[in-house]
């Protein structure tokens, strides 16, 4: 059985769910607007709505006589919708590309799945309105546990048009960008989900992360198949304790094997357990987490700062990589430009990231560095981008060198 809520505006929509468990259904969308007006999203609730519900239940049958098996009650009918707001519509194609998070499949158009949490969530894109529907898939489907657990991996209290005001306030570039990319958020994973995942990422290309993420996934609970694709609930600690070296080695992860291994072995030695530990770090000062975070088998500070900011609420966290460089060396430390990175200046550019855009300057920075994506270029002005006009100058002149 498939159970279904909307994050979209007033009104119902109907999307076909399927999860192989032997049944499939349509049910009823919960509206959920796409603005909010103050206060914390979990607060604001509008007013209920009735609607009618459209189920096609196909059941399985186990025995030759129907008879022997009588058909059972039929549900309850769900919880009447509710209507909640975000500030700033979500755009599905921009949210798998904010940092390493276990990829959303498409299996639609404009519709994601993946797992958040135990939940099997598909999210779907509303054309026209900007507005997000989302549906939970499963036998016994916890719908609201499911939402929650949505709008917390969405940052949802986060109010983006404010911080976007802020930001380009002191910086025409990003008012440009923040009207082209509109929505983009920086999400919040599980602590333990997202240190994985940024151990696989570390010196590696899309296609290999991909690939090692999908094996570290596949360990965990199976939570169901859609259009064909299986997904899975990420493992726990325990689960990752029992797979060795030689393991992750097998399934291609090479040197990193040893650093997950290593990482999962001192976690799982801190008071109170490592998922606790992690969870803790969200309530300590930014340095004081990277610190921890880099007692951890191959975390530097690169990896600690991407996991402190996708996933411990340290907003104003600022992973340094030769991109963010070009685009601060370019905008914000120009006398840096021609510079080699090292540790040092990457500490510079942090601050001065903190400088500029204040105690969100991490999502200020996630926003920069999506509009040097290629699958974002289509829709920039060419004189906003930074990392292709770089490459271009760096390519006349090595072409210049080779002339000479």
């Amino acid at each position: 059985m498939a159970s279904s809520s909307t994050l979209s505006p007033n009104f119902l929509l109907l999307l076909p769910c399927s999860c192989r468990h032997g049944a499939s259904s349509l049910k009823r969308l919960q509206t959920l607007a796409p603005t909010i007006s103050s206060g914390r999203l979990s607060s604001v609730l509008l007013n209920h709505e009735e609607a009618e519900t459209s189920t096609t239940t196909i059941a399985t049958v186990h025995s030759s006589d129907p008879s022997n098996h009588p058909s059972p009650p039929p549900p309850p009918p769900p919880p009447p919708p509710q209507k909640t707001r975000l500030d700033r519509p979500i755009p599905l194609r921009r949210i798998p590309g904010m940092g390493p998070a276990r990829p959303r499949r498409r299996t639609g158009p404009l519709r994601f799945t993946g797992a958040v949490g135990p939940h099997l969530v598909s999210l779907k894109h509303l054309e026209g309105d900007g507005g997000v529907a989302y549906c939970v898939h499963g036998e016994r489907p916890d719908g609201a546990g499911a939402r929650s657990a949505v709008l917390d991996f969405l940052n949802a209290d986060i109010r983006l048009g404010e911080i976007w005001e802020v930001f380009s306030a002191s910086d025409s570039r990003f008012a440009e960008l923040a009207r082209l990319l509109r929505g983009a958020r920086v999400l919040r994973q599980d602590p333990l989900e997202c240190l994985i995942q940024f151990l696989c990422s570390s010196n590696n290309n899309i296609a290999r992360i991909t690939k090692m993420v999908d094996f570290v996934s596949s360990l965990g609970r199976h939570l169901g198949t859609v259009e064909g694709l299986e997904f899975y609930e990420f493992p726990s600690l325990e689960r990752l304790l029992a797979v060795s070296e030689k393991e992750f080695r097998d399934a291609g992860f090479g040197y990193r094997a040893k650093y997950i291994v290593g990482t999962v072995k001192t976690l799982q030695s801190k008071p109170g357990g490592g998922v606790e530990w992690l969870t803790s770090l969200r309530g300590l000062d930014l340095q004081d987490a990277i610190t921890s975070l880099c007692t951890l088998s191959g975390v530097g500070s690169k990896v600690a700062a991407c996991v402190a900011l996708f996933s411990l609420d340290q907003h104003h966290a600022i992973p340094v990589d030769t991109h963010v460089w070009q685009i601060a060396t370019r905008y914000l430390l120009p006398e840096l430009a021609g510079a080699r990175l090292t540790p040092k200046l990457s500490g510079q550019v942090a601050e001065a990231f903190v400088s500029k855009y204040g105690k969100y300057a991490g999502w200020a920075q996630t926003m920069l560095f999506i509009a040097e994506l290629p699958s974002q270029k289509a829709i920039i002005p060419s004189h906003c981008l930074t990392i292709q006009e770089d490459e271009k100058v760096e390519r006349i002149d090595k072409e210049a060198s080779v002339a000479e």
